[in-house]
């Protein structure tokens, strides 16, 4: 029974509606996850739930256990995540309430545990192409659908938190022509890739950050808290219907394919062979 395909990093507001919903606590190599892992069945697919910063939102960004929490949906057996965020603009076509598939990131963290390979093991993960195609193309689809203005690429440049950026800063990531500015895609997003799950990103926006735009307001807690309420109804329509359009067949979406060449030499690693793969298969 506990057991899931897909997972989502979200709120309550996901789950909340939906039958025959089942709390478990997952115990983790690196302490708890934010919260339990609520289980259910959405469109014939057994879903996995976890609040990133807890059920009351009690953990701010940079306090998030993300090795913890992507260790529990891998070990629930979750080879695809859908990750969204809310997130400010940093370039003027992208407006608040629009959402943003990204496919890129830039890290501008600091300190954050950000590996599962800390040794003995040794590899290194290319996140080069990090974020599933498939799992976008499928996200895109399903965000027009709703009527919703997407951007099908972007790249999302992660701050610390909890602080936002100084006017400086945004316009700096401006004048890079990144898109979107966020704190818990990096190192969420990675550590699923580390773990050989597909995953995929939708950002909704807030706000305009900084005020990076003539015109513009600096950006507050309250704004963004304002904007988010009006995307949560359509985010959690767009994430139900996209579990349903995910195909059967993970391995088409999982991203085991990036562990072929982590060694350092010419020979591809087998998932056997990975400390990781041993403890969770």
């Amino acid at each position: 029974m506990n057991h899931a395909d897909i997972g989502v990093f979200g709120g309550s507001g996901f789950y909340s509606l939906l039958e025959d919903v089942r709390e478990v606590k997952v115990d983790t190599p690196y302490g708890p996850p934010s919260d339990s892992v609520f289980l259910a069945t959405v469109n014939n697919r057994r879903v996995a739930f976890l609040p990133r910063h807890g059920r009351h939102h009690t953990i701010p960004p940079h306090m998030i256990n993300y090795r913890a929490n992507v260790w529990a949906m891998r070990s629930l057996g979750c080879r695809a995540i859908i990750s969204p965020c809310a997130a400010g603009s940093l370039q003027k076509h992208v407006a608040p309430e629009h959402f943003v598939v990204c496919d890129q990131f830039v890290d501008r963290t600091s300190g954050r545990k950000d590996t599962f390979y800390d040794g003995p093991i040794v590899t290194h993960v290319s996140p080069a192409d990090m974020y599933s195609p498939i799992l976008r193309k499928l996200a895109v689809e399903t965000i027009r659908e709703h009527g919703i203005t997407c951007h099908e690429t972007g790249t999302v440049v992660v701050i610390q938190g909890p602080r936002f950026s100084t006017k400086s800063e945004s316009k700096w990531f401006h004048d890079q022509g990144w898109e979107v500015i966020n704190m818990t895609q990096y190192p969420e997003a990675y550590l699923c890739h580390e773990l050989g799950m597909g995953v995929v990103n939708i950002s909704l926006i807030t706000d305009y950050d900084s005020g990076v735009h003539a015109g513009a307001e600096a950006v507050n807690a309250t704004d963004v808290l304002e904007v988010f309420s009006k995307n949560a109804e359509r985010i959690k329509k767009v994430v139900l219907d996209l579990i349903g359009k995910i195909p059967e067949d993970l391995s088409s979406v999982s991203s085991v394919e990036a562990l072929a060449y982590t060694r350092g030499d010419a020979h591809a690693a087998k998932p056997e062979d990975i400390r990781l793969f041993q403890i969770l298969d």
